[in-house]
C-alpha cells in the first residue's frame, strides 16, 4: 500500500528563531510543545501534512540509540553538530504493525516498536492528548538522514482547521526534495519506503508518487539549474534539501517571500535555505 507524506521534521538551533522565520514568510505557527523526552516543537499544519520545526530543549534527557533501537532525540541532537537543515521524512501510517511487516518484506532495517503522547494546544486555547506509533527504518546509503512512518491516534485532536489558514495562502505541501551524488542508488530505498512499486528515471534524477505529494531526486547539478541555489553538500547518501508547496495566491505568496530575500524563478517562487534554517523553500 503506497504512503503519502506525513511530515518533514526541519531540526534548528533556536526554535523562537525559526518559529519567527516561518511567520514572517506568512504561515501560521502551532504554539509550543515538548516532547517527554526533552525535545520541543511548533508545526506548520497544512492540508494532511506538517512540518516540524524542532529543536533540543533545556534538559533533554535523550536516550542514545543501541542495537535494535532508534533514538529520535539523539538522531536530531547528532543532526545538528554538522548545521540546521531538514534531518528526516515522515510517512503516514494506518497500522506500525502493517508498517513493521511491510518493512520486513521488502528487507528494510528495522528497530523497536516506538511510542509516544504529549499534550497540544488548540487554537482556543485547551488542552488536548495527541499520541503517536513511530515506525523507524534507515537508508544504508543516507546514515545522516531519518526516515519513518508516523500513525497519529487522535488524528481529531491533533489537526486544527484554524492552524492550517495561512495568510501566504499556502494549502499543501506537494513535494520532498532531495539531492544526491548518484539519484539512482536510492530508488529502491524509497520505493520500498513509500510502498510504490515505480519510480520515474530522467536525467535529472528521478520522482517517486506518493498517496500525498511526489518525492523527488535529484542530481547536485540539476538542483542548482532548476532552483538556483547552491546544492547541499556535507553530509553522505541523501540530503533533504528542498519542500514544494502550493499557494492558492502566488502573488501573496510572493509579497512574503520577497521580504525573506525570495525570488522568482520561471512560473514559482524560491526562498534559499540560508533564509530557512537549512531548507529551500519552493512555492507554485
Amino acid at each position: 500500500m503506497t504512503k503519502g507524506i506525513d511530515h518533514i521534521v526541519l531540526a534548528v538551533n533556536s526554535l523562537k528563531d525559526a518559529a519567527e522565520q516561518w511567520e514572517q514568510l506568512g504561515f501560521k505557527v502551532t504554539p509550543y510543545a515538548r516532547h517527554p523526552w526533552g525535545t520541543e516543537n511548533r508545526l506548520i499544519q497544512l492540508n494532511g501534512s506538517f512540518l516540524e520545526v524542532l529543536a533540543i530543549g533545556e534538559g533533554a534527557e535523550l536516550s542514545e540509540p543501541s542495537e535494535g533501537v532508534f533514538s529520535f532525540g539523539a538522531f536530531n541532537r547528532d543532526f545538528l553538530h554538522k548545521g540546521e537543515g531538514a534531518s528526516m521524512l515522515v510517512l503516514d501510517s494506518m497500522s506500525s504493525d502493517m508498517d513493521r511487516s511491510a518493512f520486513a518484506a521488502a528487507g528494510l532495517v528495522e528497530y523497536a516498536p516506538f511510542s509516544f503522547e504529549r499534550t497540544a494546544i488548540g487554537p482556543d486555547g485547551q488542552e488536548r492528548q495527541v499520541a503517536f506509533d513511530l515506525t523507524f527504518t534507515s537508508d544504508p546509503l543516507s546514515s545522516e538522514l531519518g526516515f519513518f512512518t508516523c500513525h497519529n491516534k487522535f488524528p481529531e485532536n491533533f489537526w486544527q482547521t484554524e492552524y492550517q489558514s495561512h495568510p501566504n495562502t499556502v494549502s499543501d505541501l506537494a513535494a520532498v526534495i532531495f539531492v544526491a551524488d548518484d539519484p539512482a542508488d536510492h530508488h529502491e530505498f524509497l520505493k520500498a519506503f513509500i510502498g510504490e512499486r515505480t519510480a520515474r528515471l530522467s536525467s535529472l534524477g528521478l520522482e517517486v508518487e506518493t498517496a500525498r505529494g511526489t518525492v523527488k531526486v535529484l542530481s547536485p547539478s540539476a538542483y542548482e539549474s532548476l532552483y538556483g541555489v547552491t546544492a547541499p553538500a556535507g553530509r553522505g547518501g541523501l540530503k533533504l534539501a528542498a519542500v514544494g508547496f502550493v499557494a492558492d495566491n502566488l502573488d501573496a505568496f510572493g509579497a512574503y517571500c520577497k521580504d525573506l530575500g525570495g525570488y522568482m524563478r520561471a512560473n514559482f517562487w524560491v526562498v534559499p535555505a540560508s533564509k530557512m534554517a537549512g531548507l529551500t523553500i519552493v512555492c507554485r
